[in-house]
């Protein structure tokens, strides 16, 4: 649970509490929940499982499982596999709707199927909302749309060219002429007819000389293998530069062309703040928004799934009621039965079912659930909250509580031996469940807690000798505090001791719980009494 900073000892920083457990069902060499669960984090396990949490007076804690850091959700999680506690604020839930609901599912053992409505609604649920937004949100999803495809329409024509090469292309077109004459001059440096020397005659005399020194010196023959390679790239190039002067000039249309895409990408940059080069990129962009706001489904289109989703919660949920009303009279006449010998003689109990109006269908199901009640002969069953007493109530909810415990042992008990998690069992802890409860019937309540300890561990915290005489151990709890002036001034604190008693600590204890303060041997001699009518 929350980490609650008040638990932490006035004056000092931190408490640690600790806990062991020990699988019984592993160490056996069974299938065991607990050794699927470790396994499923990657958690070593050995068959112990050790859990310390430690509180921070500043209201934070940590969690350690066997040794590890451990997150709170899964020692939740991991907790509920280990004790299941039922508190004597039971009989003050059992007067909530929802908890008649949640307690007949668990004895019915509807759990998943309820969760399944739960699940189904909550979709059903999401999509609606989800279509309502996109209706709210549909004319400005519109207007949207029109403004990407306009945007994109306007820019289409440099979708299918480089930007960079039109300019490029653009600016050499627009000097073509200039260009030619310059390649013409470069020609006639290279090579002519005249008598001006030109690049290819004062080569083609470098490479005689080298010729005719290249026996007497090796680095002449280099030098004229470098130049012939020279004088090839020459005439390479001059060839293309005669091409390039003698070409045509440029079409008119193609440059027409090219000044319509540059004046396009001049006044696209000027609209969008952006470099004409960087559109194309920007309308890539539009394009993934555009299909993005196409591939969302309007609200129209989202009605069949709105209604597919609620006929499977539809279906669902009918079931679940199918199963409730098929499984709920057999679970309330065995609640009957067990109030019965708690000085209930006459109790009748049943379930009623009330259909819900459709716009209140909700993740519980189409129908309400109530428990009906009577202890009285001749009168007609009502709800548990008009005619249950206190006592009534108490023992109405003790009942239930066992039934539920005992429910799960069989359930578990009942699985294949295939399921890994057939052998969890948790440790049930049952906190003053029978308050209100006294006399013969805290007698049978007692009964009822020895039997459902023989199967499984088993803490009852109580105040009545007739249910604590029925425990298999007895464990007292006593505090001591520093009640004396040295003792406030020597900082004393208040300290709880639990300690495990037989014998005449036994017969004492038991005496002092039903009898008061002075123990008397009237006292004693019942709690002997007591002791000995406890079954094996």
């Amino acid at each position: 649970g929350r980490a609650d900073k008040d638990m932490v000892r006035h004056g000092q920083d931190s408490a640690d509490v600790f806990a062991q457990f020990e699988d019984m069902a592993f160490l056996q060499g069974k299938n065991s929940g607990l050794a699927t669960w470790f396994g499923e984090r990657e958690r070593e396990f050995d068959g112990e499982v050790l859990i310390r949490r430690q509180l921070m007076a500043n209201g934070r804690s940590k969690a350690w499982l066997n040794g590890s850091p451990v997150s709170l959700s899964e020692l939740k999680e991991l907790g509920a596999m280990l004790v299941n506690i039922h508190s004597q604020h039971a009989q003050q839930a059992l007067l909530k709707p929802q908890f008649v609901m949640n307690w007949l599912d668990d004895m019915a053992g509807l759990k998943p199927l309820a969760k399944q409505v739960s699940v189904a609604f909550a979709t059903h649920t999401r999509l609606k909302r989800q279509a309502e937004k996109i209706a709210e949100n549909q004319a400005q999803r519109q207007d949207r749309i029109s403004l990407l495809e306009s945007q994109l329409t306007d820019i289409e024509p440099l979708l299918s060219v480089d930007y960079a090469q039109i300019e490029a292309e653009h600016e050499e077109l627009s000097n073509l002429e200039a260009l030619m004459l310059e390649a013409s001059e470069a020609v006639a440096m290279l090579d002519n007819d005249s008598d001006e020397p030109d690049v290819a005659s004062l080569i083609g005399r470098a490479i005689r000389i080298c010729d005719n020194q290249s026996d007497v010196s090796p680095t002449f023959a280099k030098i004229s293998d470098s130049l012939y390679l020279a004088q090839e790239q020459i005439s390479e190039a001059t060839g293309m530069l005669m091409d390039y002067a003698e070409q045509q000039l440029p079409d008119p249309e193609r440059l027409e062309e090219l000044n319509t895409l540059i004046s396009l990408g001049h006044r696209l940059s000027r609209k969008h703040g952006l470099p004409a080069g960087d559109l194309v990129a920007e309308a890539n962009e539009w394009q993934a928004e555009l299909d993005e706001l196409n591939a969302q489904p309007t609200a129209d289109a989202m009605t069949a799934q709105i209604d597919e989703a609620w006929q499977a919660y539809l279906q669902l949920a009918n079931d679940l009621h199918e199963a409730r009303s098929t499984s709920a009279p057999a679970i309330a006449d065995k609640l009957v039965a067990m109030l019965k010998p708690l000085a209930l003689p006459n109790a009748r109990a049943e379930f009623a079912f009330t259909p819900k109006e459709t716009a209140q269908f909700n993740a519980h199901g189409t129908h309400e659930v109530e428990l009906l009640f009577g202890a009285n002969v001749g009168m007609p069953l009502q709800p548990l909250h008009k005619v249950a007493s206190g006592g009534e109530l108490s023992r109405m909810a003790l009942v239930m509580q066992v039934l539920v415990a005992t429910a799960d042992m069989v359930s578990e008990t009942e699985k294949s031996d295939a399921d890994a998690h057939s052998q969890s069992q948790p440790m049930l802890v049952f906190d003053e469940v029978d308050v209100g409860i006294s006399g013969g019937t805290a007698q049978v309540v007692g009964e009822l807690l020895r039997s459902l300890g023989t199967h499984q561990q088993l803490l009852a915290i109580t105040h009545q000798a007739q249910v604590a005489s029925q425990a298999h151990q007895h464990i007292l709890v006593q505090k001591s505090h520093g009640n004396s002036v040295d003792d406030a001034q020597n900082n004393a604190q208040t300290t709880s001791t639990m300690t495990i008693i037989t014998g005449d600590a036994q017969i004492d204890e038991l005496a002092r719980m039903s009898g008061g303060v002075n123990i008397t041997d009237v006292t004693r001699e019942h709690a002997r009494s007591l002791l000995a009518g406890v079954g094996g």
